[in-house]
C-alpha cells in the first residue's frame, strides 16, 4: 500500500533533533538549519536528501517513482519521489537515510541500533 503524508510526518517527528517548519507555504523537516525533507504543496511529492552520485541511476531505474530535483536544486544532495509510488518500508529507509545525512553520527548509530518497535 502506498504511503501518505501523515505517515511521513509521524516518522519525521519521531527522529531525534528533527523539527517541522513552514516556509512559503511549504512544509519542511530539518535538523538545525539543514532541510532533509519537504512536501510539495499538494502532498503528492516529497523532496529529500539523497546522495548526488546515486540520483541519476535511481531516477533512470524507476522513473515512475523518482524524479530529479528542480534545476535550482541540482547542486544539492537531493531527489524527489511520488508518494503514491512508495511503500512504507521503502519510505522509512529513504526518510531515515535523508535524516542521517544531517545529524551527528552518534545519533545515527543510536537510532539504527535501538530495538525494533
Amino acid at each position: 500500500m502506498p504511503v501518505d503524508a501523515d505517515q511521513i510526518r509521524a516518522l519525521c517527528r519521531a527522529l531525534p533533533r528533527s523539527t517541522q517548519h513552514w516556509v512559503r507555504d511549504r512544509e519542511k523537516f530539518r535538523v538545525g538549519r539543514l532541510v532533509y525533507l519537504t512536501f510539495a504543496r499538494d502532498e503528492t511529492l516529497i523532496g529529500f536528501g539523497y546522495p548526488r552520485e546515486l540520483r541519476e541511476g535511481t531516477v533512470a531505474a524507476e522513473p515512475g517513482k523518482f524524479l530529479m530535483p528542480r534545476p535550482s536544486d541540482l547542486r544539492y544532495q537531493w531527489i524527489a519521489a511520488r508518494l503514491g509510488a512508495l511503500e512504507e518500508q521503502e519510505m522509512t529507509e529513504l526518510v531515515t537515510e535523508a535524516w542521517a545525512m544531517c545529524v551527528p553520527k552518534f545519533l545515527v548509530r543510536e537510532w539504527f541500533s535501538r530495538p525494533a518497535r
